[in-house]
């Protein structure tokens, strides 16, 4: 005689699934066993002397013709939500004065129509589905511990009193807000209350009365089987799991004359036919398919494409920062310069921004305004004159970093330029800025009381203007001071037919890319070598304006 191994694990177990749970279906089978009492306490030295069977302990067939082997057996499949009235339901329902509400009353003519037939196919084993009012009961009186002397703790009792289920979501009458949507100064008892996740939830519990013979139907002989909840994502939870190939569970009731209970758990769902997984792979292909559609139909199908010797340039920018200035406060303003000849920009298109204002953070010794300001701007390079004497420019970011008091007054905190990068992909600028100042105390102070400092007209007089014309530009006499720096994150892309196009072509537009790439720092080193022939132009006029026997016919001074 083989010894039983018992399951002792009564945890939950997770499972996910994608199938419509209706077509859960659990096998449930229960046996009982033998007296416990006669178990614990018969000696182990009689229990091997003679091997009786258990069956002499049986009581023996009644003159009702109802076999008690039946009764101490049962096996039972039942599906999701699938009701099994007890005895004690059917006992209760059979009084109309007992119903109380609709789904009494629906119960009652269901076990009606039940008696009418034969009866119930179920004998011990019956269901509590989510409309039961022992679903409710159970979330209230459910503990987390086994620990006899357990108290329910905050959270507890919370997830107990929220109404997860359907028939408490009473409508609204004419649609009317009962609550306001959103509590601008929400109290703590109100956070405590309304901190819990309420996650939509169906429950159901399979049950078993245990009760001696000729006496079903007494609400202390009732006990769980199993538990399911099921949520909206697909999410079972089975307590305890499916016995599968562990040994099965056991109950032991209590009383006078307590007895051993066995019963499994099986997952016996139907396995989906070829046709119906066949129909399901054609659905969430036609699923799959119209949002695919639907995705196209948003970007188009159409890929736009640059006019014919075109250069199409793309900028996502970011203000990242601002650091290094006297004053709190800061916001930028900045815009982009397009070269007047071979360059242009759409008609909607905004080359010019103002960031929030934003109060500095110490970070080390400097203060930092982070902005984290992104623009957006492209524009379109048409060059035709394909001459090596033809440079083209590129076009340039400007800058102006202003600061706010506390009376809306604002103060220029500097300037700063810098040209677009010449190459595609993400680049980091840090432009360096500076501000004209003017000599004297009374300036200062009036900068710091009032607002008021110098500006400039024209921004674009910090690099050399795209309109000036002339041979020399003079700053002599500008006074400036070096203020702080401006950091700017750039994602260039560029676009233009003669990358896929036949080699010929494509020669000729990297000869015009190779020197739009190179103009940046062209342009640096024509500044440097601008600002060395000023620098002898001055020297110039200072030796032409000495007298002539200070100076030696070398041209150098005499000591």
């Amino acid at each position: 005689m083989a010894e039983t191994v018992w399951s002792t694990d009564t945890g939950e177990a997770v499972y996910r699934s994608r199938d419509p749970v209706r077509n859960l279906r659990l096998r449930v089978h229960l046996q009982r066993i033998t007296s416990s009492n006669f178990l614990h306490y018969q000696p182990a030295a009689e229990l091997w002397k003679d091997l009786i069977d258990l069956a002499t302990f049986r009581p023996q067939p009644t003159a009702s013709g109802h076999r008690p082997e039946e009764d101490e057996e049962e096996e039972i499949v039942i599906g999701w939500q699938e009701k099994l009235f007890s005895q004690f339901e059917v006992d209760l329902y059979q009084n109309e004065a007992a119903c109380q509400s609709p789904l009494d009353y629906q119960y009652r003519q269901e076990i009606l129509k039940l008696e009418n037939s034969g009866g119930k196919k179920n004998r011990r084993i019956f269901t509590y589905t989510d409309s039961d009012r022992y679903t409710n009961l159970e979330e209230h009186c459910q503990r987390m511990t086994t620990a006899a002397s357990e108290v329910p703790s905050f959270l507890v009792e919370r997830m107990a009193n929220v109404r997860r289920r359907r028939q408490d979501r009473r409508g609204m009458e004419g649609g009317i807000l009962k609550s306001r949507l959103v509590t601008w100064e929400p109290s703590e008892e109100f956070v405590r209350n309304n901190h819990v996740i309420n996650t939509p939830l169906q429950t159901m519990h399979i049950m078993a009365d245990l009760g001696p013979y000729k006496k079903l139907g007494y609400k202390k002989y009732e006990h769980v089987l199993c538990t399911l909840k099921v949520d909206s994502n697909g999410v079972i939870t089975v307590k305890p799991d499916f016995t599968g190939l562990k040994g099965p569970y056991r109950i032991e009731t209590e009383g006078e004359k307590q007895e051993l209970w066995k019963y499994t758990i099986d997952n016996v769902s139907p396995l989906a036919q070829p046709e119906e997984e066949e129909r399901e792979r054609r659905v969430f292909k036609d699923l799959y398919g119209r949002h695919k559609e639907y995705l196209s139909s948003l970007v188009g199908t159409d890929f736009e494409m640059t006019v014919p010797g075109a250069l199409r340039l793309f900028v996502n920018g970011e203000v990242v920062s601002a650091q290094g200035y006297e004053y709190d406060n800061l916001y930028v303003h900045f815009f982009v310069e397009l070269p007047t000849t071979h360059w242009s920009s759409p008609a909607f298109q905004q080359l010019s921004g103002v960031t929030q204002t934003c109060t500095t953070k110490s970070l080390g010794v400097d203060k930092v305004a982070h902005f984290s300001y992104p623009f957006t701007f492209e524009a379109f390079f048409l060059h035709e004159d394909e001459s090596s004497d033809a440079l083209p420019e590129w076009p340039v970011l400007y800058c102006e970093v202003l600061s706010l008091d506390f009376w809306q007054r604002y103060r220029v905190e500097g300037y700063g330029a810098v040209v677009l990068p010449a190459t595609p992909g993400s680049h980091t600028l840090t432009v360096s800025t500076w501000r004209p100042v003017e000599l004297g105390m009374v300036a200062e102070l009036r900068r710091f009381f009032i607002g008021g400092s110098l500006e400039l007209e024209d921004l674009s007089y910090v690099r050399i203007p795209g309109s000036f014309k002339g041979e020399r530009l003079s700053r002599f006499g500008l006074r400036t001071e070096t203020t702080g720096t401006v950091t700017f994150r750039l994602h260039c892309l560029q676009q233009s037919r003669a990358f896929m196009e036949s080699s010929s072509l494509r020669k000729r537009m990297r000869s015009v890319l190779d020197r739009l790439e190179g103009f940046s720092q062209q342009s640096s080193i024509h500044n440097v070598l601008e600002a060395f022939r000023r620098a002898r132009r001055r020297m110039q006029e200072a030796r032409e304006s000495l007298p002539q026997d200070l100076v030696s016919p070398s041209g150098t001074l005499v000591s």
